[in-house]
């Protein structure tokens, strides 16, 4: 006997009913994908500050001595005062838990050398360092994705092969090397870019807003400053974006190329689509997921590997703060740039989880 007319629109409904969730009970598969997501955040932020804490205890050398030199190791009373100052004469665990509960209540501790709160300093040199590797990874996604591209359209002809030289090149040279080049060669001999610094010394600094020399500049309208700070950016910004271009053009051109062999390009491309639509549509999107995982990696790759490129353009970021610190054993500033880079490190990645769960539903419905 065949099903009647409300039998069939009854199963019609239901079978329309079970290729989505309801929206009663259940959240949208993205949201709960993020909160996922930012549970484990907070997880591997926990395991951040006790990595950190006890790889700073781990390192060898006597804090005492690096702060308060020979002569006053010789008075057990001041070594005694300055321990006890600093919570050094307690055991390991209750340091950390007082380091805990400091962190819980946005106290990094101060630091050993400058006298002011690490948090203080840290807001003060971690926009630097920002900016250098935000200009970095933006110059590096601009030409990276793009010579990648053209690479892989351009498969087995000259331009493939002259990128993939450029590219092994940029991945080859050491950064610290092609920075005192491109200092000696654009700044001493060429006089074409500014020295070192952010922004020159006789135009000041704009009112701090953001600790970004290039934003500040603009949102107090001083077009002198901006474009002094831009100047001073271009040249380590570019030394720091080469290694990360290489590398995206590399993961980019194979990335593509895997694509382009697909059968729904092929289909695509029998339907008589334009190649920028197909290009765009298809192509990029399926892509995407690859680059941004190397794009985040190589953001905070650069975060964290500026010292020798501070060092040299005079550049002062996180890298340079990092340093002296380490070298002094300044422990709640060393403890502090660790966890900000980590930190850094579970944000980018939160980031790039996100994207994932717009460019691909299947990574969300996992």
């Amino acid at each position: 006997m065949s099903d009647t007319p409300d039998a069939v629109k009854a199963t019609r409904s239901e079978e329309r009913g079970a290729g989505r969730p309801s929206s009663g009970g259940r959240a949208h598969p993205l949201a709960r994908f993020l909160v996922r997501r930012i549970l484990l955040a907070v997880l591997m932020a926990w395991g951040i500050t006790l990595v950190t804490f006890v790889l700073t205890n781990l390192v060898p050398g006597d804090p005492v001595a690096a702060n308060l030199g020979q002569r006053a190791l010789g008075d057990p009373a001041i070594v005694a005062q300055w321990r006890a100052e600093h919570g050094l004469d307690k055991p390991l665990w209750q340091q950390y838990a007082l380091h805990l509960q400091g962190l819980l209540q946005g106290d990094l501790g101060t630091s050993q050398q400058s006298h002011r709160p690490v948090s203080q300093d840290l807001a003060e040199f971690v926009p630097a360092t920002l900016e250098l590797a935000g200009a970095a990874i933006l110059v590096s996604l601009v030409l990276g994705v793009a010579f990648g591209v053209i690479a892989a359209l351009r498969r087995d002809r000259l331009a493939d092969h002259t990128l993939r030289l450029l590219s092994l090149i940029g991945i080859s040279v050491p950064t610290f090397w092609l920075a005192l080049i491109a200092f000696y060669v654009f700044f001493y001999r060429l006089q074409l870019t500014p020295g070192s610094g952010r922004v020159d010394a006789a135009l000041g600094s704009a009112p701090a807003v953001t600790g970004l020399q290039t934003v500040d500049a603009l949102l107090a309208g001083r077009w002198d400053i901006f474009s002094s700070a831009v100047g001073h950016l271009i040249t380590p910004a570019l030394v720091l974006a080469l290694y990360t271009i290489g590398l995206l053009t590399r993961f980019t051109r194979s990335a593509v190329l895997e694509v382009l062999g697909q059968d729904y390009v092929r289909a695509a491309r029998a339907k008589g689509l334009p190649g920028r639509v197909i290009l765009f549509r298809y192509v990029l999107r399926s892509a995407l997921v690859p680059i941004i995982t190397v794009a985040g990696l190589a953001f905070g790759s650069l975060l964290s590997g500026t010292v020798l490129v501070e060092a040299i353009f005079a550049w002062p970021g996180i890298g340079q703060y990092a340093y002296k610190s380490a070298t002094t054993l300044d422990l709640p500033a060393v403890m502090g740039v660790g966890l900000v880079v980590g930190v850094v490190y579970l944000v980018i990645n939160l980031i790039v989880d996100f994207l994932y769960g717009v460019i691909d539903p299947r990574v969300r419905l996992q």
